[in-house]
């Protein structure tokens, strides 16, 4: 390593927790590979982990890239990684996913290995990766997990279908070579002890190629292949290793999540209990084209409420930017920056205790991703000294994002710093705002960012006030782009099926 970078290095983890150091480098690589690596989004990871239910058990991973789905059972605090899109939180009643007591994974990169390994132990937990190609060098020959959890790569032709004709694996039929997610979907099935649960990312148009149709029907015939969630994106396919001489059950949940990812959970709970009405009996997919795709499945009768539900949501969300001038020159201000403040005690900073947990207790915490999303507290810890009860008005920022809090009630959690502003002086939107754009001028090769030196115009209150009100104008609009955006999709896939069945019809 550089020795200058060495130090640098050093320096970060002198001044945090390892843990906190290294989740900082690993967001910077993120982002400097971002074109190279694709991330599963944290609320995808976390449902499919709560879905599986692994708690005390172990879980493997045959794709796991950077450690994000073996991250999952740890909480959304401990986690890093680019997000897309503002989701709704988890449904009420929904409780972080279980810790495994042991996590194995695999995955092609050797850096991606080395990274989620060095994720997993800086956080205790028990864990095993190795670097190899999951189809043609299985790293966990024989091993049988409690649950398997994937985000296997899509579309990906060169995945060993000539060396892996005659593989064991296959027992509900060769993958075709055009079908490689059925590879993913059949080795995941092979590393799950029976009665265990397989949650697995799929390509939509896997739920009805010609070309994987018998080997759909073999899973739904075998009672393998239990669900099919479309979410934002891709399908979530959620499966069982049937028992022995188990009956396999008579019918398939089939659902379109992609506006509403809570309602993910009951349905699959109610399915679970056999009261779902969300199903698709077997034997009409076996007597078609074995075509599981949700939005074919929703039921006629709900398409134009859907639509116009979603409608309504996305005309709701819609915002306008600011009214900004335009000028010729740009202003020469005095300027001072947030070291200055802090030293004129015009700003007070925070941070949560060392090593806090935000995974389990009673009281509500502010995370990372909460403050990404603009969402309510989703972490818990337990009462202990040190913790920052957050207010009104404060300034919360992580190192991907800033948000002024309009509520209090929570605590401050792990990877975060909030910023307390006299507010007699400083305009809190004002700060905020300068803190975004300081952050957002840093480039992916930047080594080293220290906020302290960000910089701000000594303006009159009154003045911050005019800028702090453009600033929140434009944090506004930017999370109404990102729920408009999901809310889209929806209406037009709505739009679509209901002009066509005649559910719904142009105005005249």
């Amino acid at each position: 390593m550089d020795p200058e970078l060495a130090a640098l290095v050093i320096e970060l983890a002198e001044q945090h927790d390892p843990l906190t150091a290294y989740e900082f480098l690993c967001e910077r690589y993120l982002e400097a590979h971002s074109r190279q690596l694709s991330v599963t989004r944290d609320d995808v990871a976390e449902l499919m982990v709560r879905l599986v239910s692994a708690g005390g058990a172990t879980v493997l991973d045959p794709a796991c890239g950077v450690g994000t789905l073996l991250l999952a059972p740890a909480g959304p605090a401990t986690r890093t990684g680019p997000q897309t899109g503002a989701q709704p939180p988890a449904h009420a009643g929904a409780q972080p996913a279980r810790q495994a007591a042991r996590m194995l994974g695999q995955d092609l990169s050797e850096t991606s290995a080395a990274i989620t390994a060095s994720r997993l132990r800086l956080r205790g937990l028990t864990a095993e990766v190795v670097a190899g190609d999951s189809m043609r060098n299985d790293g966990f020959p024989g091993e049988k997990a409690d649950a398997v959890v994937c985000d296997p790569p899509f579309n990906e032709r060169a995945w060993g279908y000539e060396e892996l004709t005659g593989d064991p694996r296959w027992e509900y039929g060769l993958p075709p070579r055009g079908e490689p997610e059925l590879a993913w979907v059949q080795h995941c099935l092979t590393h799950v002890k029976p009665r265990g649960l397989v949650a697995i990312l799929m390509p939509p148009a896997a739920a009805s190629r010609k070309a994987g149709r018998r080997i759909r029907a073999n899973l739904l015939r075998a009672g393998a292949l239990r669900a099919v969630v479309a979410l934002p994106g891709s399908d979530l396919w959620l499966l069982r290793r049937p028992s022995p001489g188990e009956r396999p059950p008579s019918d398939v949940l089939i659902i379109d999540a992609t506006a509403d990812l809570p309602s993910v959970e009951p349905a699959w709970q109610a399915y679970l209990e056999d009261r779902s009405d969300q199903t698709v009996r077997i034997i009409d997919l076996l007597a078609d084209e074995v075509d599981m795709t949700p939005a074919r499945h929703q039921r006629r009768d709900d398409v134009g409420r859907a639509f116009a539900e979603a409608r309504d949501r996305f005309l709701a969300a819609a915002a306008v930017p600011p009214d900004l001038k335009v000028l010729e020159q740009p202003l020469d201000q005095p300027a001072t920056t947030l070291g200055d403040l802090i030293k004129e005690g015009l700003v007070a900073t925070s941070q949560a205790p060392p090593k806090m947990a935000a995974d389990a207790g009673d009281v509500p915490v502010l995370t990372s991703d909460d403050v990404l999303n603009g969402t309510p507290p989703s972490g818990f810890t337990t009462v202990q000294q040190g913790l920052v009860a957050i207010r009104p008005g404060d300034v919360v920022a992580s190192y991907s994002s800033v948000r002024v809090m309009a509520d209090g009630g929570a605590v401050l959690g792990p990877h975060l710093t909030l910023y307390r502003v006299d507010a007699r002086r400083l305009d809190p939107d004002f700060l905020a705002g300068f803190l975004r754009a300081a952050g957002g001028r840093v480039t992916t090769g930047s080594s080293r960012f220290d906020v302290r030196r960000t910089r701000l115009p000594r303006l009159s209150l009154k003045e911050q006030k005019s800028y702090g009100e453009a600033f929140r104008q434009l944090a506004v609009l930017e999370d109404a782009i990102r729920e408009t955006s999901t809310l889209g999709q929806a209406l037009i896939r709505l739009g679509l099926d209901g002009l066509a069945d005649g559910h719904l019809h142009p105005q005249s």
